[in-house]
């Protein structure tokens, strides 16, 4: 055929010019990789895994236009003991970075806006208001006290105080059960010689103080550099260590934890470089191994890697030209392209040194390998090539660049196999080989297979009919966050935010094109079974506004004078131990009147451990108990300020967060607990986005491209099965050929499916890229056996081309296998896939495509010697 005589032209040629087809390689990929060092980079924004011409990325480029204050941010999570460290230690991080604009462009604490702090009693039920007004009333002459003192010593005389009235039956202690409890608590602390700060919110705001939750937030846009795989690790490295100078961070009051997109990103590409280095040599060794196995000689074995590099490099450097970056997935080009491309040049290399038995010389048994076996090859890289490329098309850009470097880098691998290996055996000067080249042990298995042909056939027929009645069952991941690993920081922090309905980051944002709209679409929204309630900028305006500011003035006129004192003298260790006496007098005198246990009696004997300590543990005592007390006395006058909102007195930095500058205004959508699984989250999104189509939002975005996820598969998957169908019958010409290489395709395919329902292992968005690649590795290793019987061969297992693809098997799963073994969970489950669909297809061309071979008739004219 014309095929196999410019092969063998090609092979003599190369063999004739041996030294300068070497050293034109060599200059080759010295070219190529010194131009990838310049020119290939790393896209690590996971979003660009998409078409950019998608529906829902359109409406999150149109959210990140008119918002851009919520893109490329690091999320800082502070936790402490108290609400008031926690506001304290945020405040001071975020205080530290924004005096560094050289690592953030901008910081922002969305929980500290003085808005809050004077208005926030408005947000209130009314029940709620009411109880916490009454509570403060009653307590006034307690707060009249600390505010006129706030120490240690006030707060004595508070106490002492309220001993004197509950002495005389005056006084109900209810209203200050939590503050002495309180009290108490730091008393005792302090005595065993730890002070802790008191929480003042608590104690005067009861179970209100912790409806914000357990965090407080620092939003930062950080400085990214990205020359380098982690593009935001400098200034996270550089706020943790501000952070750690935080004084109830580095007490261990307080804890500070980093999520957010910036985070996640940097975090996923460290876990793929994470033991990276082992992982390789490991692999690598493990290579070498086989291709001993496979070729005995280590001059074979250099030629080989030889090969395998220049086709890698040439490759990159390809990627370097048509793309420019490599994102999460492509990333893996280079394990595929070695797993892969490293089964054509040990085709040829077998197949040589079979022909080099009897050949006289290097350059004929090249000659005839490539007349043997070259069409074989070129085949197999041809429909390898066509199962990557089948992703191009697709909308998922992450597989389908993957697709394009790999597809392009089969070829280029086949005419390294053609051109600088040939080059490469010449010159080594690789001797005659003595004994037959093969796997004579598995003759009897070939005898086997021709004996009970039909009985193989049949149990594989069954097996196909059990998967294909499961394949409804495979389940596919829909949260790309699964993917990654879940023990880093970012991804622990961030699935304890989704926990909490406020805190919960899958929601859905929604642009209405003025804030009435707004107002009247969020109405709507939260009305729908799945959703929590929606936010829009209306909802900073409190409802029943003229009866709550009625109760909060009633309240201020009666504290005012209370909560406006005049500056108290300095504290003493000398007055403090005078106001405890004092109060101690007091408790005495009221226990008669007090029932048995009775917080005020616990803090009578706390007060009598306070006369051993020395002065500096008292003021020690002072300073924690009292820490927030002033501040809380201040924030608690603002909040009884309050004034009448409106949309119009809405601060400006809060507006800037709900209406863009083009008038458009964002809504925000939360859903409901039920919704925190995959189904949930499903018709979450269904049902908002039947209301509002342009919705986008992270819940959107994780559906969404779910949905696109499983559309590239299904549409790559019929792409490469016509496409190589295509090819196939192109070349060889015949239906039934064509049918005996499928078959085993589909088989395998199947097999996979049974594996993975059955393990079970779910799908996700990188390893779902596995089950059409490997298309194109059955159709290679089916493909050699057909060939070989439309020549006229019979014996199958036992021959010199199931030894090399046993070896080319054996190495193409250990560099899958070496993904498998990922820091990356997505990665590892893509190479677990692999390995899996890789020996589901080698069961499929050793035990059933022979047996389909045995039953079926060969080609008129073909000779071989029949398996007996």
């Amino acid at each position: 055929m014309w095929i196999q005589t410019r092969l063998a032209a090609i092979a003599r040629v190369s063999s004739r010019h041996a030294l300068w087809v070497v050293l034109a390689g060599l200059v080759i990929a010295i070219g190529c990789g010194f131009y990838t060092s310049r020119h290939l980079g790393i896209d690590t924004n996971t979003d660009d895994l998409f078409s950019p011409n998608l529906p829902w990325r359109h409406a999150q480029t149109a959210m990140n236009k008119d918002f851009p204050q919520y893109q490329d941010l690091l999320v800082g999570v502070v936790d402490a003991k108290t609400p008031e460290e926690a506001d304290a230690t945020a405040a001071a991080i975020a205080r530290a970075a924004a005096a560094d604009p050289s690592h953030f462009k901008t910081v922002v604490r969305p929980d500290d806006l003085p808005f809050f702090k004077t208005e926030g009693l408005l947000f209130l039920d009314q029940p709620d208001l009411d109880a916490l007004l009454n509570k403060l009333v009653q307590a006034q002459p307690f707060i009249g006290q600390l505010a006129a003192d706030p120490s240690m010593r006030g707060l004595l005389t508070a106490i002492g105080l309220i001993g004197q009235g509950a002495a005389q039956g005056q006084v109900d202690l209810s209203p200050y059960n939590t503050a002495l409890i309180g009290f108490h608590t730091g008393l005792q602390a302090a005595h065993q010689g730890h002070p802790e700060p008191l929480s003042w919110q608590r104690l005067l705001g009861g179970s209100l103080a912790d409806r914000a939750g357990p965090s407080r937030f620092v939003l930062i846009q950080p400085v990214q550099d990205y020359g380098v795989i982690e593009p935001g690790a400098e200034a996270t490295d550089v706020l943790r260590h501000l952070a750690s100078q935080v004084p109830d961070i580095a007490s261990g009051r307080a804890r500070f934890r980093i999520t957010g997109q910036i985070a996640l990103a940097d975090q996923q590409f460290a876990s793929l470089t994470e033991g990276i280095v082992t992982d390789t040599i490991i692999t690598v060794a493990l290579i070498v191994l086989w291709l001993v196995l496979a070729v005995r000689r280590i001059r074979y074995i250099l030629a080989i890697l030889l090969t395998l590099v220049l086709g890698l490099l040439v490759t990159t450097g390809f990627a370097s030209v048509a793309i420019g970056t490599l994102n999460l997935i492509s990333v893996a080009f280079a394990v595929l392209f070695v797993g892969l491309a490293i089964d054509f040049a040990i085709q040829i290399c077998v197949r040589y040194r079979d022909e080099r038995r009897l050949a006289a010389n290097a350059e004929t048994a090249l000659v005839q390998t490539l007349v043997k076996a070259g069409a074989s090859v070129l085949l197999a890289a041809v429909a390898t090539s066509a199962g990557f490329l089948a992703f191009v098309p697709t909308n998922f850009v992450g597989v389908a660049e993957l697709g394009l470097i790999a597809g392009v880098g089969m070829l280029i691998a086949f005419a390294c196999s053609i051109t600088f290996l040939p080059a490469l055996i010449t010159l080594f000067h690789l001797p005659a080989e003595g004994g037959e080249i093969g796997l004579p042990g598995m003759a009897r298995a070939d005898t086997l297979l021709a004996r009970h042909h039909r009985a193989v056939l049949g149990v594989f027929a069954a097996v196909a009919v059990v998967a294909v009645v499961l394949l409804p069952r495979i389940t596919f991941d829909s949260d790309p966050l699964d993917t990654q690993n879940p023990h880093t920081e970012a991804m622990e922090t961030l699935r304890e935010l989704a926990s909490n309905v406020v805190t919960n980051p899958y929601t859905i944002d929604v642009l209405a094109p003025s804030t009435d709209a707004a107002t009247r679409l969020g109405e709507r929204l939260g009305a729908l079974p799945m959703v929590d309630h929606a936010l829009s900028l209306s909802s900073f305006v409190p409802d029943n506004q003229s009866t709550k500011l009625e109760s909060i003035g009633d309240t201020a006129q009666i504290l005012a004078a209370t909560l406006n004192p005049g500056p108290a003298a300095p504290v003493t260790p000398g007055d403090i131990r005078i106001a405890a006496t004092t109060a101690l007098k007091a408790i005495d005198s009221a226990r008669p009147h007090l029932a048995v246990g009775s917080p005020l009696l616990v803090i009578g004997e706390d007060l009598r451990a306070l006369g051993p300590e020395t002065d500096a543990q008292l003021m020690a005592t002072n300073g924690a108990l009292t820490r927030f007390l002033p501040q809380e006395l201040s924030d608690l006058n603002a909040s009884l300020s309050a004034q009448p909102v409106t949309l119009a007195s809405l601060p400006e930095a809060l507006k800037r967060d709900w209406v863009a500058p083009d008038g458009q205004a964002r809504i925000q959508v939360l859903p409901k607990a039920e919704a925190m699984n995959s189904a949930g989250l499903k018709s979450f999104v269904q049902k908002v986005t039947a209301i509002a189509p342009g919705a986008g939002g992270s819940a959107v975005t994780v559906i969404s491209s779910a949905q696109t996820i499983i559309g590239a598969f299904k549409e790559a998957a019929i792409l490469a099965l016509v496409a190589i169908a295509v090819i196939l019958f192109l070349f060889l010409r015949n239906p039934r050929d064509v049918l005996l290489i499928l078959a085993p395709l589909v088989l395998s395919s199947l097999m996979t499916v049974l594996v993975i329902v059955l393990l079970p292992l779910p799908l996700n968005f990188a390893n779902v890229i596995a089950l059409p690649l490997l298309q194109g590795v059955g159709v290679s290793f089916n493909l050699y056996f057909v060939m070989n019987w439309r020549a006229g061969e019979r014996r199958f297992l036992a021959s010199p081309t199931a030894r090399a693809i046993l070896f080319s098997a054996l190495t193409t799963g250990t560099a899958f296998g070496s993904l498998a073994f990922s820091h990356h969970p997505g990665t590892a489950s893509m190479g677990l896939l692999l390995v899996l669909s890789l020996g589901c297809t080698l069961i499929a061309t050793f035990i059933f495509e022979p047996a389909l071979l045995y039953a079926v008739p060969g080609p008129k004219g073909a000779r071989g010697d029949q398996a007996e």
